[in-house]
């Protein structure tokens, strides 16, 4: 699906795309540019997020440095 940037640097998420996504009018979104490309991930109040991460392992194994 293909959109157009406007003469002042707009661009119109389709319908369908909107429909589908649940995005909103007025909603934030983070504009990540990646070796030339752009991700828009949208931005969530921190309090959306609480129990997203249960069950997740929270210990890191590390390697053991001596200390020189």
């Amino acid at each position: 699906m293909a959109v157009t940037v406007s003469p002042d640097y707009r661009v119109v998420i389709p319908a369908k795309v909107r429909h589908s996504l649940g995005i909103k009018p007025g909603q934030k979104f983070e504009m990540i540019e990646f070796e030339g490309c752009l991700d828009l991930v949208p931005v969530k109040n921190i309090k959306s997020l609480r129990g997203s991460l249960k069950g997740i392992r929270a210990q890191v194994d590390r390697e053991r440095r001596e200390r020189a």
